[in-house]
């Protein structure tokens, strides 16, 4: 198969004369891409639902619905080029406003058809190209921060992307799993495919089997047509499967066939199928004490754990919040039409003191609530809506370089719950809801003993 073939995947010809489909398919067949062909509108969709389609050549008359009434009732679809043996310059300048990519007058030169079908799939390329580009610069504009953590999960997207290994994302509510999925596929091979998510929490467990494996018609009440699932959807691409804790037992198993043969079985279906998906799955549930209570598949656990990443909380990667709120400001002021300079130093303290057990979810609400209710040019504290809560509130004199000050409330936080937890420093990690090994880090970096105070 030529380069051609590889880089354009799949050419549908849909045309209701016998000898124009087999001609095309032919030619098309001789310049390397992979051709096939259907009569008429009810066709190309059925096609179009049944795997990926890069170019349609399409023509305007056809029986039943025709060509330019199925181009302006579908607003997403592949390229397409429109054919006619009666054009008018009517049907063309239509079709163009629809969005055709070229106008072809039969009887079609093979050289005519040659040169306009690999402009269009070069424009279709670019198109996919840029959308790639835009998407992959709003993920990483997305993942602000300088702190150590940071810094470890790009070291670790960067590793771990390249490959198709299998990587199980956990973290809290709003730490940002799906954030980190979208990085780990815009900048693998498969960037060019489809990121499907599903969310394994928030479909009906009698539905998440036919939503992630697809059904045939008359499988169970209400299939009144065969459907693909996420597996199928994501061929070539990514599949998040987000909060895979929730998933039933008896599912797992089936999910865990699928990731070890690469291949499935539709609901209903009898026959097998390969699938070439990346999964990728997410949770804020303690997976080995699921495993060990009997609620979660070890073996799945084994299979889905082959690189894991851990997302801090917002509380454990402080140095982080002014970054993140200065451009979660300039975000929603320009999506709201506000002008705001900043932030006040009492509003960025309360911000520093806040607890965030919504962690960067929170934070960017709570921004863009001040966004809107704040009347400018600053943001204050009172804009900000929090309640901070007990009778921790260090002291700041407004003044000094913010890595500074930032250093002062997490000394002073930490020497406050040491007091509070007599010295202790594991009750003091819990207290803080960070692990032990992780407070001893802190304490070091700012020279700290449990004895300090």
């Amino acid at each position: 198969m030529s380069q051609n073939s590889r880089a354009a995947g799949r050419i549908l010809v849909v045309d209701d004369e016998r000898n124009v489909r087999r001609l095309l398919v032919e030619v098309l067949g001789d310049e390397g891409y992979q051709a096939s062909a259907v009569e008429g509108v009810e066709g190309l969709r059925r096609q179009l639902d049944e795997g990926d389609v890069d170019l349609v050549l399409l023509d305007v008359c056809l029986p039943g619905e025709g060509g330019l009434q199925w181009l302006r009732e579908t607003p997403r679809r592949p390229a397409v080029i429109m054919m006619s043996g009666h054009a008018t310059i009517d049907d063309a300048v239509e079709a163009t406003r629809l969005g055709a990519l070229d106008f072809l007058e039969k009887p079609i030169s093979g050289e005519r058809l040659r040169i306009s079908v690999q402009n269009a799939l070069q424009i279709r390329r670019l198109e996919r190209e840029n959308a790639r580009l835009r998407a992959q610069g709003s993920a990483s504009s997305e993942m602000i921060g300088d702190g150590n953590a940071m810094h470890e999960l790009r070291h670790f997207i960067d590793r771990a992307a390249p490959t198709d290994a299998t990587v199980l994302i956990t973290g809290e509510h709003g730490t940002g799993k799906e954030l980190v999925a979208r990085a780990l596929h815009l900048e693998s091979p498969r960037c060019e495919g489809p990121f499907v998510r599903v969310n394994c929490a928030a479909i009906p467990r009698d539905l998440l089997e036919s939503e992630l494996f697809g059904h045939e018609r008359g499988a169970f009440s209400g299939a009144v047509e065969r459907r693909r699932g996420r597996f199928e959807v994501a061929s070539g691409g990514t599949l998040l499967l987000d909060e895979i804790g929730d998933m039933e037992v008896a599912l797992q198993s089936k999910l865990l066939r699928v990731l070890e043969e690469r291949e499935l079985t539709r609901v209903g279906g009898e026959k097998s199928f390969e699938v070439d998906v990346r999964v990728l799955a997410s949770t804020n549930r303690d997976l080995p004490e699921l495993v060990s209570e009997g609620r979660f598949r070890p073996d799945l656990y084994y299979r889905l754990n082959v690189l894991t990443v851990d997302l801090p909380p917002l509380r454990d990667r402080r140095e982080d919040i002014p970054l993140l709120a200065e451009a979660f400001v300039a975000e929603f002021a320009e999506r709201h039409g506000r002008c705001f300079t900043g932030l006040r130093s009492v509003a960025l303290d309360a911000l520093l003191q806040h607890g965030w057990p919504g962690n960067v979810r929170e934070l960017r609400n709570v921004i863009e609530r001040a966004v809107v209710l704040s009347e400018g040019p600053w943001i204050e504290a009172d804009d900000l809506g929090l309640s901070l809560g007990g009778d921790f509130s260090p002291a700041f004199d407004g003044g000094g370089p913010l890595r500074q000050r930032i250093d002062h409330f997490e000394r002073e936080l930490i020497l406050h719950t040491l007091e509070e937890s007599g010295g202790n420093v594991a009750e003091a990690a819990r207290r803080l809801q960070t692990d032990r090994a992780n407070l001893y880090r802190r304490m070091r970096r700012l020279g700290l003993r449990a004895s300090s105070r």
